[in-house]
């Protein structure tokens, strides 16, 4: 969206190990010495998106702003790392510029690296930054068409792919539709049959340590197993998924 004061603003997600955190991508244009500077604790990684998405822009048919041009992602205490905010930032500057609709990335979540002749490439952490959006109330993510499946598997907010710059700006614009994942690929429990090869009833003998193995499974207790080689630890090992329950959906999300 765009404030009185003439800032766009987008939703993207970093990684902070496993798991997503929202920024708000923020993106002010102004008069005075043309330059563009990212603020917000970038890496080197980040403050080179810069020069990605000037010529992603220029590559895709638009122009860019001769204005002082500030990038800002917030809250500036969370280290920013990668290329996953390249298309925010794109499509928020594009929004600044009033290319875009400024209702078309409110609660909006952008992720996705540029290329330099504008193509949006996959990238790594689209599960967890899908969660993090729904947690933060977001209704709609927009993914790199390589991982829209991926991101398909969170059924709580809408999923759009899309392969560029320009395709993006197509879909926001309401001129062109967006990649959606496949239905049908998983149940509607978000759990699928598995098949064990193995089974706790092959094991001779161990007493002691199958009862182990089935209190642990049945109350959901952590396990350690100390023995000597060969004593038969990766044996059970193997074999405890096969008495345990099923995988909820939102369970199997939180440890993919």
């Amino acid at each position: 969206m765009l404030s009185d004061s003439g800032i766009a603003r987008s939703k993207g997600v970093v990684l902070i190990g496993v798991d997503g955190a929202i920024v708000d991508v923020e993106v002010d244009l102004a008069d005075g010495v043309v330059g563009t500077s990212i603020v917000g604790l970038p890496d080197r990684g980040v403050n080179e998106a810069k020069d990605r998405v000037r010529a992603a822009l220029v590559n895709s048919g638009h122009r860019w702003p001769a204005k002082r041009v500030t990038i800002s992602l917030s809250p500036a205490w969370i280290p920013k790392a990668g290329a996953v905010t390249d298309l925010a930032m794109a499509l928020t500057m594009m929004a600044a510029d009033q290319a875009l609709p400024l209702e078309s990335i409110a609660d909006t979540v952008i992720l996705g690296e540029l290329a330099l002749d504008g193509q949006v490439r996959g990238v790594r952490g689209v599960l967890p930054a899908v969660l993090a959006a729904v947690r933060a109330g977001m209704r709609t993510v927009i993914v790199p068409a390589a991982n829209v499946e991926e991101a398909g598997l969170v059924e709580q907010v809408r999923v759009m792919g899309v392969h560029s710059l320009a395709h993006a700006f197509a879909v926001l614009s309401g001129t062109d539709e967006p990649v959606i994942p496949q239905s049908g690929h998983a149940s509607s429990s978000g759990r699928q049959p598995v098949g064990y090869r193995l089974d706790l009833n092959e094991v001779q003998g161990q007493p002691l340590a199958k009862r182990a193995l089935e209190v642990a499974a049945a109350g959901g207790h952590h396990l350690l197993m100390m023995g000597v080689p060969g004593a038969g630890k990766t044996m059970l090992a193997e074999r405890l998924p096969t008495i345990m329950p099923a995988l909820s959906r939102q369970a199997a999300q939180e440890i993919t």
